[in-house]
């Protein structure tokens, strides 16, 4: 497959498992790869926000350094936060404090970039982009990156949203949609992975204000599924290039432990390189 300017590129989320992603793209930030549209969810909008930024690194320190040093994911940030991680923390000490985010750089270079969120009140994807609002990016990708359940909704013009992987993990369609026939896609599973869980039917108790996310929550799991199988088939057809973690995973989405986070972001950085080397 030529890789060209008109070459799309989809991050997936997942988790921890992003500093997967996060090597790749420190890796085409050394290589000076830029591709003129991206489009990611969930983990892959947090790092693709450095990517935006060109600022190498920043996505590895905040997901691994500031991990150890803050240790803000688990349980206890449920209890006193009533989300899964520190939001204060990610979203207002870690861009404008700790782990400064260029924002003047992000919005010169914004306009191709979409956060895929899922609205709460239709149970669609959205796919959203901010130019000069600096509040409004930052809630974009916090929204994108609100797990359900374990995550209060984020309001984004008004409207609540939760994570973008709910519906659309593997954002191929829309980057298809927008014009580009040829993708690069960053997973952050192996080849041949499939969620063998079960899905449900979400009780009327939970999230009662919001019939159509119920919807999309019972068939999170089979739309998931579907979406990896797409994704084998498009690279099989020779229509896109994936660049995957080469074995199945030791990293979840909770994962803490920094060595290997470090080996995994380490992976994703040796293969983002590979690919540079192999399309110039």
């Amino acid at each position: 497959m030529q890789v060209d300017r008109n070459t799309g590129l989809v991050l997936e989320g997942g988790g921890m498992r992003g500093v997967f992603t996060s090597g790749v793209l420190d890796a085409f930030m050394k290589n000076e790869r830029y591709f003129h549209y991206v489009v990611a969810v969930s983990a892959g909008a947090c790092n693709g926000m450095s990517y935006i930024s060109r600022q190498p690194r920043r996505a590895r320190i905040s997901n691994i350094d500031m991990l150890v040093k803050y240790d803000y994911l688990g349980v206890r940030q449920l209890v006193s936060h009533g989300c899964i991680y520190d939001p204060e923390l990610l979203y207002e000490r870690f861009p404008n404090e700790l782990v400064p985010f260029d924002y003047d750089t992000y919005f010169s270079h914004a306009d191709t970039f979409e956060v895929v969120t899922t609205n709460c009140l239709t149970g669609n994807a959205e796919y959203l982009s901010e130019l000069s609002d600096r509040r409004r990016a930052i809630d974009i990708v916090h929204a994108s990156s609100s797990l359900p359940y374990v995550c209060k909704t984020i309001e984004v013009d008004g409207v609540p949203m939760l994570d973008g992987g709910i519906v659309d993990s593997i954002p191929i369609m829309r980057a298809i949609a927008q014009g580009h026939q040829r993708n690069v896609v960053v997973c952050t599973r192996n080849r041949g992975y499939r969620n063998t869980g079960k899905d449900r039917k979400i009780p009327k108790f939970i999230y009662r204000k919001y019939p159509r996310l119920r919807v999309a929550l019972s068939r999170r799991i089979a739309v998931y599924n579907e979406q990896l199988a797409l994704v084998e088939r498009m690279e099989d057809e020779g229509r896109i290039i994936c660049i995957r973690p080469q074995r199945p995973m030791d990293v979840d989405r909770m994962t803490k432990d920094a060595d290997r986070l470090e080996a995994l972001y380490e992976e994703g950085f040796r293969l983002g390189c590979d690919f540079c080397r192999k399309f110039g």
